[in-house]
């Protein structure tokens, strides 16, 4: 069973996907999901709002970004990273 965060962002991910939460696994990758550039940039957004934190992306050039969007579970992992830090 996911997480709290993990969750949410399957939430904000499956929104954005037009997909229902069930649709997106841990494996998924965006582009699995049909989640396009301009969709990548308001899922981050979507995440950075909900959890209050900001992440370290760049839009022009998503692979030199030190966020991994590898897939649902990458982002999950990186974003409680991020929480950690802001709380540590």
């Amino acid at each position: 069973m996911s997480d709290d965060v993990t969750q949410k962002i399957i939430g904000i991910i499956a929104e954005q996907a037009v997909l229902d939460p069930s649709e997106v696994t841990p494996e998924s990758t965006l582009e699995d999901l049909g989640i396009d550039s301009l969709g990548l940039v308001e899922t981050v957004f979507a995440i950075e709002e909900s959890f209050d934190i900001s992440i370290p992306f760049n839009a022009n050039d998503p692979a030199a970004s030190e966020f991994d969007i590898s897939n649902v579970q990458a982002i999950s992992d990186a974003v409680k990273g991020l929480i950690a830090e802001k709380q540590g």
